[in-house]
């Protein structure tokens, strides 16, 4: 069974800086492709970046390109999303999620495992 475990949010003012880590277990990791989404109040889930499972590839929302940067330990079975130039919008539960299939780049929508979440508060 597929586990995700988020921290390091918390409360940061505009401007700042937080790394997010996902600690994964119940798979191989290095053979999954591995995404970060975020949910704000009100809002529907939005999809932030992914990241392939060589570390070699990613790809993030227009929103938050230029300012995040997502990266991976496949020794610790880790993920990263840090966080520069923090925003208000930024403002959001943050969640990992790892694809059923290994060895692709997937879609949103194959994205089937996922972390509790962690909150994102920016103030302004």
């Amino acid at each position: 069974q597929v586990q995700l475990v988020e921290s390091g949010g918390g409360l940061v003012q505009a401007g700042g800086s937080l790394r997010l880590s996902c600690a994964a277990s119940g798979l191989t990791f290095s053979n999954y492709a591995m995404g970060w989404f975020r949910q704000a109040p009100g809002k529907a889930r939005e999809f932030v970046g992914a990241i392939d499972w060589s570390g070699s590839l990613t790809a993030y929302t227009d929103s938050v390109k230029g300012r995040f940067t997502i990266s991976r330990d496949n020794a610790k079975n880790t993920v990263y999303l840090q966080m520069n130039s923090l925003k208000a919008e930024d403002t959001a539960v943050y969640y990992c999620a790892a694809p059923a299939l290994r060895w692709t780049w997937p879609r949103e929508s194959d994205f089937g495992s996922w972390g509790q979440g962690t909150q994102v508060t920016v103030s302004s």
